[in-house]
């Protein structure tokens, strides 16, 4: 069905529309996950499902799943979406388009009375950003069997909420439980969060993989004292730690060039008093790599360099690695959907690695999966002024529609060569 075409004014309209639903002064988005705001574009999203003939469902970890059925309701569905929580000053596109862009390829099926030979799931992954309970990826982890459920539900917020009472609060912890829904496939449509396809000018990524990603929680522990009274030679001063600690994160990124990345992104001093020395200090390390061998070896440099901070400045320091997911090889036919899909839709297309974690990431586990990269502006992402064209949006949603198409037809055919005749 190459003549199907996405509509990409509708596909704008909408990514303006949801992005009023915690809209920010700066034209971004702040929408953190299982808040009054996530409700809101959830059951704008239920709504809109709904209206096309979907059946929506929500599992035990808040993921939403809007079916439209196929041809065989026997075969488990093939699934396309991302997810609509954001970060604190996140954009209009990141994640978002994802799950829009789903939407609108089952609404281009059914205004063209369209069936698949396999039903089509439009899912809405829950906590992918990890900006309000870390790690990221929380619900598509459960989903892929890596963190337990109840882990998962006693993760906490910076106020002390558990991802369980806040999935509650909100009334989206369905029955059914997360991981018990098989799926024949995952097409995960994203911005590409990085720079090379915009300086390359090249209109699609066909995503092969995911680079490595490691995060560790580190706490410095020195001694609340007075600025004025407290001699220099006296102090345990917990900020001078976590500021050697910094500057040796980077130093680890630039010894395993030009791939390793590794950044300190959150940081929380205590007593956080102007005429305090800081007595703790809490922080966060991200590192990444798409060898699991070189991310392995700047785990152990980071290791050895803790060890040596604290006692040259009278402070302790613990570290803890809450997150690792090894670097990621996407299914060798779904990839193959992806780069036919986009030049079936006459559009340049290259083969590349995401820098960036994704739900697919832990998809990936447990079902064939690829993913769809769309460029943005400068590569800018995060950022409340992220932004991805109309055109560019277009592109992608057509090429997830293209791919989902192709794939659905390998499976009839699969089918068809295994069933007796």
């Amino acid at each position: 069905m190459r003549n199907l075409r996405t509509d990409a004014t509708r596909l704008w309209d909408n990514l303006m529309q949801t992005a009023t639903i915690g809209g920010t002064p700066k034209g971004g988005v702040r929408r953190l996950t299982l808040t009054d705001l996530d409700l809101q574009v959830r059951d704008w999203f239920s709504n809109t499902a709904r209206s096309l003939g979907c059946t929506v469902t929500v599992d035990d970890m808040g993921v939403m799943f809007a079916r439209r059925e196929g041809q065989r309701s026997d075969i488990p569905p093939i699934a396309i979406g991302s997810h609509l929580d954001t970060q604190p000053t996140g954009g209009k596109f990141d994640g978002n388009l994802g799950v829009l862009a789903a939407l609108e390829v089952v609404r281009t099926l059914h205004d063209a009375g369209y069936t698949t030979y396999a039903p089509i799931e439009v899912v809405n992954w829950t906590n992918e950003e990890g900006s309000r309970f870390t790690p990221a990826m929380l619900a598509s982890g459960v989903f892929a069997k890596v963190f337990a459920h109840d882990w998962a539900y006693n993760r906490t917020d910076p106020a002390g909420v558990t991802f369980g009472d806040a999935l509650s609060a909100i009334g989206q912890r369905g029955s059914q439980r997360c991981g018990d829904h098989p799926l024949s496939a995952f097409f995960e449509l994203h911005i590409e969060q990085g720079p090379i396809l915009e300086a390359e000018g090249i209109e699609v990524g066909s995503v092969t993989g995911v680079q490595g990603i490691r995060w560790f929680e580190v706490t410095v522990t020195g001694q609340d004292a007075h600025t004025g009274a407290t001699p220099m030679r006296l102090r345990k001063n917990a900020l001078m730690g976590a500021a050697q600690i910094i500057q040796e994160v980077d130093k680890i990124a630039h010894a395993h060039p030009p791939l390793a990345v590794a950044t300190v992104g959150s940081l929380q001093v205590k007593p956080n008093s102007p005429n305090v020395v800081p007595g703790e200090v809490f922080l966060t390390i991200d590192m990444r790599h798409p060898d699991a061998a070189v991310l392995q070896a700047m785990e152990d440099e980071l290791t050895a360099m803790l060890a040596g901070v604290g006692a040259p400045l009278g402070v302790e320091v613990a570290s803890t690695r809450i997150w690792d997911q090894p670097p990621v090889a996407f299914d060798a036919r779904c990839v193959d959907a992806v780069r036919k899909a986009a030049k079936i839709s006459g559009l340049s297309v290259r083969d590349m690695v995401s820098g960036a974690g994704h739900d697919a990431a832990y998809v990936a586990r447990v079902a064939p999966t690829a993913m769809i990269f769309v460029p943005c502006k400068g590569g800018i992402s995060h950022n409340e002024s992220e932004f991805t064209s109309k055109e560019q949006c277009a592109h992608g949603a057509q090429v997830l529609l293209q791919a989902v198409l192709d794939y659905d037809g390998w499976l009839a055919e699969q089918r068809a060569a295994g069933e007796p005749r």
